[in-house]
């Protein structure tokens, strides 16, 4: 029995498939009689538009969904093309081919690669997915059911969550099955059902009999799940590697892994994510350490992106922890939340952690409270300042527009911007609602009146068709104009903190300073084209801002520093944080500067 397994745009052209590569060493360790071959045809794609354009596009969801949307629903073609340069902005959407030229393009690669490949002998082929892949894929699972009418469909990754994927079925009917949840044992279960060796799909498998939707009789949600990560396969990535040669494309791959599955916090308001996860389970770092050094072997590639929704902090410790050991140049690219332990930045980072995603999202902690972050403004801007200082890339974001805010979180939001400007600046994300997040679940305590389809969905899709979709993507009609204008200020400050690192030459981080033993010397540059301030510390002073490297609450700092008096803390406090020196927050403090590095 052969199946295909494939990943249309807008996978990331430079990385292989870890859900093919997953599925695939699953398949071929526990299903003798299957062979899988994994198909990317997001790499002809990439050469069809050109890298550059294409790495444009797929780091703007709505306008890769657009350019599909509009050749699956050529009626709604204009249409497409506006939610395409609105997604882009003016600026963006210049820099790149025109729509019309870029939809021509994919349409024509499209059909070359279905014409390159035989299906004919495919019992099943299966489509991979995730964010901004579903109008790709519909659009090349119809064009591969015209070639090959009597071939199986199924459909299954994140976009396929359990209560999305009935509807899929009901309205597409290139589909013929959906996988909700996760892959690896329903996929199996199907091969065997349809090589005849089971009576039934199994569980995890919705399919449509006739007009009607079949849901398996003893399904629920998660009820398929690998109850340890460490049993499974290493992932296969050879067939990626293959056409990766074979394209032309002069890329060294970074190579995707995955140390868990769900999130070990999964209480964020907003957050959709974990739709397809019933739990948190994590690799051990052992494995972990294995799956690295085989992948690294093989492939001859350095670089890896861990595609968890967020690190497992024990096991990423001791993998981290051993990889700083090593003698080798790796690199990783992690989520995380802001870590408990400061000198984990940097453990973390002499074992190859060198960019990040950190879930910032605020910095008003009666907005964290909202959003129900754990965290503290505090914790979010020490985060900044510790990636900073172990010279770790770090990508965040800072959501504006969140239902229910308030004046004074707005204020509280534009006050910690003053004192984060010295640090790699976060993206203003306009606030979405999520389906089946903890707010679309509850959404009165959020002042949400009503719940739509997305704008550009409506634009996208006809209307009979979407409204018997559920998207993941969804609108919540509210307060929007409200928020929209009170989080202008906002916009327009992180417009700034982006101006003004894009502007600067010099090589040390804005804000630094220099041991001199019983003093310190704090070099601190401005916007604006202000002169660099120099300040020096000395005797007491010195002592009281390097104690206050990680946050410290102001009755330690007294105990820490006997000689100085309540008042005249107060007062020196004061002082530096009216210089944007150190930032405080209700009782704790955090001196902002980073040691200055050594160069040779």
């Amino acid at each position: 029995m052969r199946i295909a397994l494939v990943s249309m745009p807008w996978a990331i052209f430079n990385r292989p498939s870890i859900q093919l590569g997953t599925l695939k060493a699953f398949l071929r360790e526990g299903e003798e009689n299957v062979a899988v071959r994994t198909l990317h045809p997001y790499l002809d794609a990439a050469l069809s538009i050109g890298p550059d354009s294409y790495r444009t596009v797929c780091a703007n969801g709505w306008a890769g969904e657009a350019l599909f949307a509009g050749l699956l629903f050529p009626e709604r073609y204009d249409r497409a093309a506006e939610v395409f340069h609105r997604s882009l902005g003016k600026k963006v959407s210049r820099s790149l081919p025109p729509f019309d030229m870029l939809t021509a393009r994919l349409d024509r690669q499209l059909d070359d690669w279905l014409a390159r490949h035989d299906f004919s002998d495919c019992a099943l082929a299966g489509f991979s997915v995730c964010f901004n892949q579903l109008a790709a894929s519909l659009l090349a699972a119809a064009r591969l059911k015209k070639i090959n009418p009597g071939l199986p469909v199924v459909f299954g990754g994140s976009s396929c969550a359990p209560d999305l994927a009935p509807a899929l079925l009901e309205v597409f009917p290139q589909i013929d099955y959906v996988i909700a949840g996760e892959g690896e044992t329903p996929l199996s279960g199907l091969c065997r059902f349809l090589a005849g060796r089971a009576g039934s799909p199994g569980n995890g498998v919705f399919r449509r009999t006739g007009k009607t939707v079949e849901l398996p009789a003893a399904y629920r949600p998660g009820c398929c799940q690998i109850a340890d990560p460490d049993q499974l396969p290493l992932p296969d990535y050879d067939d990626y590697f293959n056409e990766l040669r074979s394209s032309g494309l002069n890329v060294i791959p970074g190579l995707p892994v995955e140390f868990s599955r769900g999130c070990w916090w999964n209480k964020c308001a907003f957050c959709n994510l974990n739709l397809q996860w019933r739990g948190y389970r994590s690799k051990s770092s052992r494995r972990m350490l294995d799956e690295v050094e085989h992948l690294r072997n093989r492939h001859r590639c350095l670089d890896f992106f861990f595609t968890d929704n967020c690190l497992p902090p024990a096991e990423a410790r001791r993998f981290f922890s051993t990889l700083a050991r090593s003698d080798m140049d790796l690199h990783f690219f992690g989520e995380i939340r802001p870590l408990r332990k400061p000198d984990d930045y940097a453990l973390y980072r002499r074992g190859g952690l060198n960019s990040v995603q950190v879930g910032i999202e605020a910095f008003s902690d009666s907005l964290l409270q909202k959003m129900n972050k754990g965290v503290t403004a505090m914790d979010n801007i020490a985060a900044l300042k510790y990636c900073a200082e172990n010279n770790i890339r770090l990508d965040g974001n800072l959501i504006l527009e969140f239902p229910a805010s308030s004046e004074q979180e707005v204020e509280e939001t534009l006050h910690c911007l003053d004192f984060v400007l010295p640090f790699q600046p976060l993206k203003a994300a306009a606030f979405f609602l999520g389906h089946s997040s903890p707010i679309w679940c509850r959404p009165a305590e959020y002042e949400i009146r009503a719940i739509h389809p997305h704008p550009f969905n409506r634009m996208l899709y006809p209307e009979n068709i979407l409204a018997r979709l559920r998207m993941l993507v969804e609108y919540g009609i509210g307060e929007r104009r409200h928020q929209k204008a009170l989080w202008r200020p906002v916009r327009k400050k992180m417009k700034a903190w982006e101006a003004f690192h894009r502007g600067r030459r010099s090589s040390p981080p804005p804000l630094t300073y220099r041991e001199g033993g019983d003093f310190i010397i704090i070099r601190q540059e401005r916007p604006g084209g202000q002169p660099v301030l120099h300040h020096r510390l000395n005797g007491p002073s010195r002592a009281v801002y390097l104690a206050c490297r990680r946050p410290i609450p102001k009755k330690d700092l007294l105990r820490h520093c006997p000689s100085v008096t309540d008042k005249q803390l107060d007062a020196f406090l004061d002082d530096l944080e009216s210089k944007r020196l150190l930032f405080r927050s209700s009782d704790r403090v955090l001196a902002l500067a980073v040691r200055q590095p050594h160069t040779l």
